[in-house]
């Protein structure tokens, strides 16, 4: 799986920084600019460009001094322990709710596909808070010859976290093709679900997901923040027994265990989405998500589908990288 080359970064903040993260890989960590230019997946010359202009704000003296490289380091922590590409991490929100960290992490995921994206690409999308409030800072340049696919169906009721919105939207801010999951989230029978991949059109979705560039996904905590439960998808009851099954992570509508299995419970066998493990076999797979609540259900999607940039809050990478050192010392 390849890194996605950008040759431009916008900052997020000054933890988010391309440009400092260069600076410091290249004056604190010693790595020539051959190595950061690998790391970071640009150029070396935009990697000269950036550390010139660094030395010109005086940055290197200012912000790295001032404890810019907590972040950076946690970043290549994080990429260590779970075999990343790339971690971006923001700071957590003083507002520790559910959507508001949503809404900063989702900022840092635009930020990234507006660069990331490049041409001739099949990018498949899940949905979620994150996910919506990524619309917010996706500012593209238009990209020839490529597709959006939905990778999930849809709700009947119009919420602000509908997946075929946000599809359709993340393709058209684009200029793409729009591949729409036109399916209801759920169906009533492992049978429905069949006829309708088999009989209905569907199955150009899950030939199109066979050969993802780009999986952009987010996952949710099963608990009282549950997107899935604070939206209507599932009952309490329905929460109450795939938590009784071990489930700690619902990922594209699959709710999984710790280790990132699927969950016995019935529910998994109805849902409408492009199978997990077809999603893994995309290029380079963005996870977004955040909290620290979140910790243990992005671990366990990164045990199932695998991940290439993962973009995160600092509570939440955190937890993370104490969830690592856990199972090392286990």
């Amino acid at each position: 799986m390849a890194k996605l080359r950008r040759e431009t970064h916008t900052s997020i903040s000054e933890a988010s920084s391309l440009r400092l993260r260069a600076a410091w890989l290249y004056y604190n960590q010693g790595m020539t600019q051959k190595d950061v230019a690998e790391k970071l997946g640009i150029s070396r010359s935009t990697v000269i460009r950036l550390l010139d202009e660094a030395m010109k704000r005086s940055e290197v003296q200012i912000w790295i001094n001032e404890g810019i490289e907590d972040f950076i380091e946690l970043a290549g922590q994080l990429e260590k322990a779970y075999g990343l590409d790339e971690a971006i991490i923001v700071p957590s929100p003083a507002n520790t709710s559910a959507p508001a960290i949503a809404k900063a992490v989702g900022l840092a995921l635009g930020q990234f596909l507006s660069e990331a994206i490049p041409e001739n690409a099949t990018i498949g999308v899940g949905w979620g808070r994150t996910m919506t409030a990524s619309l917010a800072s996706f500012r593209p340049p238009r990209r020839d010859n490529c597709k959006v696919v939905s990778l999930l169906g849809g709700i009947v009721a119009v919420h602000q976290t509908n997946p075929l919105d946000y599809t359709w939207r993340l393709a058209s801010q684009l200029g793409a093709e729009c591949y729409m999951f036109l399916a209801p989230l759920l169906v009533d029978s492992v049978e429905t679900r069949k006829t309708l991949i088999e009989k209905c059109g569907l199955n150009t979705l899950y030939d199109l997901a066979e050969k993802l560039d780009i999986a952009i996904v987010s996952c949710g905590d099963i608990g009282p923040q549950s997107t899935s439960l604070s939206e209507g998808f599932i009952s309490r009851q329905t929460l109450e027994e795939l938590i009784d099954a071990g489930c700690v992570c619902d990922t594209m509508f699959n709710f999984l265990d710790k280790d990132g299995n699927s969950v016995e419970h019935p529910i998994n066998q109805r849902v409408m989405s492009i199978d997990l493990e077809t999603l893994k076999k995309a290029k380079h797979i963005v996870l977004a998500s955040g909290g620290a609540q979140r910790a243990v259900a992005i671990q366990a999607t990164i045990r199932r589908i695998g991940c290439n940039t993962l973009i995160t809050d600092e509570t939440a990478a955190r937890a993370l990288l104490a969830l690592s050192n856990d199972c090392s010392a286990a």
